[in-house]
């Protein structure tokens, strides 16, 4: 599994992600976490934002989904969440045991690898019940590739 959202660092771990899968005969779980704070404003409103916020996500997986099946020949399958990113990562991960590993890519600038590595990979690590895979931010595509 890994998380899909707009950072550069994403395209990293999602290519790792699909490498990996194709290499071993597995799958690839993206998941896409929609923070609620979006959501706070009048409940015409907030539902409209919900709404459009789904629609992002879903395009966004849609547009990562063509890479992913070249990459590694399977489609991958969508999973769509609302919380903050570190807890649903956790939870999509007890609830699904096909769940075999968590793939995060890190970032490629100097300011660390992000929250979610951070905690993840960091602070939550002993507690975690699939291994965390974390790709360089400054990993080329290549080299990638050659790592699968």
């Amino acid at each position: 599994m890994t998380v899909v959202d707009d950072s550069p660092e994403c395209r990293n771990a999602l290519r790792f992600a699909a490498r990996r899968a194709a290499k071993t005969g597995g799958g690839v779980v993206m998941l896409y976490v929609i923070r609620p704070e979006e959501f706070q404003h009048w409940i015409g409103v907030g539902e409209v934002m919900r709404a459009e916020a789904r629609e992002a996500a879903e395009a966004r997986l849609t547009q990562l989904a063509g890479e992913v099946k070249a990459l590694s020949g399977v489609l991958p399958e969508f999973v769509i969440r609302e919380g903050v990113a570190r807890d649903e990562v956790l939870a999509q991960i007890k609830e699904d045991q096909e769940i075999g590993v968590l793939v995060l890519g890190a970032g490629a600038s100097g300011e660390g690898p992000g929250p979610l590595v951070s905690a993840l990979a960091g602070r939550l690590a002993g507690t975690m019940t699939v291994p965390v895979t974390v790709v360089p931010g400054s990993l080329s595509m290549e080299r990638i590739d050659s790592i699968c």
